[in-house]
């Protein structure tokens, strides 16, 4: 399992060059009260809440992020990405169940695998080699908006760079690559930093949505009744399989 999974990830480093000497660290702009002024500045419930003090603390230390505001920086990046993978999931669900609905063929890039399955069982299906282009290609992207390859002014965001932010990536592979993953096709126009500052808000308070959404999603699947608003929705996928596998100690990568 090791070996595949070694095998799988290695083309990763054709997508970056040799990781250049870190540069001089900037100092952390991001403070503790910072977090809540944006927090309390977006608009709806629950304000700013954080129980365990998380913001206030150092608990990442022991992974070399040793700062209160390194780990804030840290935190806030994992939401707006967790965010991120969050809306696309969301919305690839709904694209999954529609064969379900509609009673057409499902669409790509299931469409070869199976017909008219639900979001997981699509997955369950797909082969081996399917299943690693996407974590290749996933991999890829990950080691690129870490730094990897020393992006031309990309600073970590834990070590004061901009949470969320992904470096350009046109041009990258020998000038392979044509497009931006954020407007690949130039279609948005430059925007203000109030523009910007309002677009960030949004989309931090999108994802939360997401993610609860979508971790709604796979416990009505699973659990019918479990959320009541999604319960009698016809066509709604039911899966019999284990949604929660990745935390246990059955989990297989490929299986």
């Amino acid at each position: 399992m090791k070996l595949i999974l070694a095998l799988c990830l290695a083309p990763a480093a054709a997508l970056v060059a040799p990781v250049a000497p870190a540069a001089a660290q900037t100092k952390m702009s991001e403070t503790k009260a910072d977090l809540e002024a944006l927090q309390n500045s977006m608009p709806g419930p629950p304000g700013y809440w954080d129980p365990l003090d998380l913001a206030g603390s150092t608990i990442l230390a022991q992974y070399g992020v040793d700062t209160v505001e390194a780990n804030i920086g840290w935190f806030r990046h994992a939401e707006i990405k967790h965010g991120r993978v969050a809306m696309a999931a969301f919305l690839g669900f709904i694209a999954g169940c529609t064969p379900l609905v509609s009673g057409e063929h499902a669409v790509a890039p299931y469409r070869g695998y199976v017909a008219g399955g639900t979001p997981f069982e699509q997955w369950d299906n797909m082969p081996l080699l399917a299943k690693a282009q996407i974590f290749i290609a996933v991999g890829m992207l990950e080691s690129y908006g870490e730094g990897a390859g020393n992006p031309a002014g990309y600073v970590h965001y834990t070590k004061g760079g901009k949470p969320g932010y992904y470096p350009p990536i046109k041009g990258r592979v020998g000038g392979q690559i044509q497009f931006n993953l954020y407007d690949p096709f130039n279609w948005f126009p430059e925007q203000g930093a109030e523009s910007k500052a309002r677009g960030l808000k949004s989309e931090i308070l999108n994802g939360r949505a997401a993610m609860i959404g979508i971790m709604g999603f796979c416990s009505e699947a699973k659990v019918p009744g479990s959320v009541p608003f999604l319960h009698g929705i016809e066509g709604f996928p039911h899966y019999d399989g284990n949604v929660m596998i990745p935390f246990s100690n059955d989990f297989s990568l490929f299986a």
